[in-house]
């Protein structure tokens, strides 16, 4: 069977292949000098890691390996060390047991695949034992509902939704009192799907969190803001604009097995560093998984190719 760490390889591999053929360009029997450097830098800004990020790679990588000759799988383990440390600071544990009801909100626009991971994290929690139920709180689409049911149908849980158009920000209200009446464990919010610049979706999801503070003050616990990892750069507005509109405290980056853009996380750990909680590498329930710097670096750099 394929591990995670094999999928995240397939999954970044049109990064890294970018990567490893560009490097293969660039210090084919040369030694380090200011083009050289500079062509580096070049190549990892267009593979996504941004410009703060790949000029600080580029300045630690210059220090150790200046006017040398180096061999390609030296670059690729320098430039892997320097991205990884990076990353670092985004590694987190994801723990539900500090609250009951433990209260996840997700957020993000539309298609980053929030109703998706929903299911896929609930999956986990359920084969570790707890109790868990979803709060439709998409009450404009019917599809996304209809999803949400979907997925509750398919792992056993409970769903609470209203009817179509109603206020979302009443109906989280009454879901979340039935679930701390039901005893759940844990308790999804899935919120409707909205672009960063849409004033009156981002004030009504404001309004989500204020109304489920009269249920439980502490709440919401997580704040789960799901990225579609093949938007590159958008990825970082994202990330800025949720931030200012709710407490975002954790992200979720899916659709990394048909990106190009996998360097995005790197560009985000520098410029606007959040908790990764999870990455998603596929359809399958087993395809989200935990965030790890060190294999998520190996892997977009290309070590073993």
């Amino acid at each position: 069977m394929i591990s995670f760490f094999q999928k995240l390889g397939l999954g970044l591999k049109k990064t890294s292949d970018k990567i490893s053929e560009g490097l293969k360009e660039i210090v084919l029997k040369r030694k380090v000098d200011r083009e050289v450097l500079e062509e580096l830098e070049e190549l990892l800004i267009s593979s996504d890691i941004g410009v703060q990020a790949s000029a600080d790679i580029i300045e630690s990588f210059s220090a150790q390996k200046f006017d040398k000759e180096v061999s390609l799988s030296e670059v690729k383990e320098a430039l892997c060390c320097e991205t990884a440390k990076i990353l670092m600071p985004l590694e987190t544990h994801f723990d539900v047991s500090e609250h009951k009801p433990y209260v996840i909100l997700m957020v993000g626009v539309n298609g980053a695949g929030k109703t998706t991971t929903v299911g896929k994290l609930a999956a986990k929690l359920k084969e570790q034992g707890k109790k868990v139920s979803f709060i439709a709180g998409d009450t404009f689409r019917a599809a996304a509902v209809e999803q949400l049911e979907a997925w509750a149908f398919r792992l056993g849980v409970r769903v609470f939704k209203g009817e179509h158009g109603c206020d979302s920000a009443g109906l989280c209200y009454d879901g979340l009192s039935a679930a701390v009446k039901e005893g759940d464990d844990v308790v999804f919010i899935d919120t409707a799907g909205r672009l960063q610049n849409k004033d009156g979706l981002m004030d009504e999801l404001q309004k989500v969190v204020r109304v489920i503070k009269k249920v439980m003050p502490d709440a919401p616990h997580l704040t789960l803001l799901t990225l579609d990892a093949t938007t590159g750069q958008n990825a970082l507005s994202q990330v800025e604009i949720f931030k200012k509109i709710v407490d975002v405290n954790g992200l979720v980056v899916t659709k990394l097995d048909g990106s190009s853009k996998g360097g995005i996380l790197v560009a985000i750990a520098k410029e606007n560093p959040t908790p990764v909680y999870f990455i998603g590498v596929g359809e399958k329930i087993e395809d989200l998984d935990v965030f790890e710097a060190q294999s998520y670096a190996q892997n977009l750099i290309g070590v073993n190719q």
